[in-house]
């Protein structure tokens, strides 16, 4: 099943949903704003993205400028950033075949839902 992490109000996000829904496929929309992933699914996305908690982060958000940025932070405590802040989180992500990537660009999609 091919997953998507959407924040509706993203024009990135949007690209990739639209992406999927071409392509046929079935697909699930996760907006992660309103559900937003445990502690396990978090470290399972990032597994699957191969990639360091701090890699996921939106670092020109306010959020993290403010306060975050200039810190030095552990795995688990920019995890917990991104868990207290989802907005924070890289959109959109996309799930398939045991496979994820972050859909900048949304190219990046074609790649593992083919």
């Amino acid at each position: 099943m091919i997953k998507i992490y959407h924040n509706p109000r993203c024009g990135k996000s949007r690209e990739g949903l639209q992406i999927l829904e071409e392509s046929g496929k079935d697909f699930e929309v996760v907006k992660y704003l309103e559900k937003i992933p445990t502690k396990s699914e978090l470290k399972a996305i990032l597994g699957l993205l191969e990639i360091p908690a701090i890699d996921l982060v939106r670092k020109n958000e306010a959020i993290w400028k403010d306060n975050f940025k200039g810190k030095t932070l552990s795995e688990e405590q920019v995890i917990d950033a991104l868990l207290a802040h989802p907005k924070l989180i890289e959109r959109p992500i996309v799930i398939a075949n045991n496979k994820a990537v972050i859909g900048r660009p949304t190219s990046s999609i074609h790649s593992i839902i083919s």
